[in-house]
């Protein structure tokens, strides 16, 4: 029998959420929590002021307050070739959606989205070493 999942959110993530409006927090909360159970191995702390999740020092997926609602970022999502992740950044290899109710958070994509995060990513870690340039590591 399989044990269930505990959810444990560190201490600056809480104290984050927690300065959000009621409706924010809810949906920053659940993001944690999705992120947390589907990617296990990853270290999460704030990090230039919000939440990220980072697989071996190397920054995944985060989310931040912002006028447009809460936006869930990915740093390698330009390369997962998903339609929702429409929201592209100028330089790098991200992509974001943003949220501002908590209904509008589809766990199956949101669950599909973390594993691609796992399995393709950009070497963001050495970005200063390489004066700017990416390179894929997966």
């Amino acid at each position: 029998m399989a044990l269930p999942y505990l959810y444990h959110m560190t201490p600056e993530i809480q104290d984050y959420n927690q300065s959000l409006s009621r409706e924010e927090q809810e949906i920053c909360n659940r993001l944690a929590q999705e992120i947390d159970q589907n990617l296990s191995e990853a270290e999460s702390k704030i990090w230039h002021g919000h939440p990220v999740w980072f697989l071996e020092e190397n920054p995944i997926v985060g989310y931040s307050q912002q006028k447009k609602g809460i936006r869930l970022m990915f740093w390698s999502g330009a390369s997962f070739e998903e339609e929702e992740l429409n929201v592209r950044g100028p330089k790098f290899k991200d992509a974001s959606v943003f949220y501002t109710h908590p209904d509008q958070i589809n766990n199956s994509n949101l669950q599909k989205w973390l594993r691609k995060s796992r399995d393709i990513q950009w070497d963001y870690k050495n970005i200063v070493k390489r004066k700017g340039i990416l390179e894929r590591l997966k």
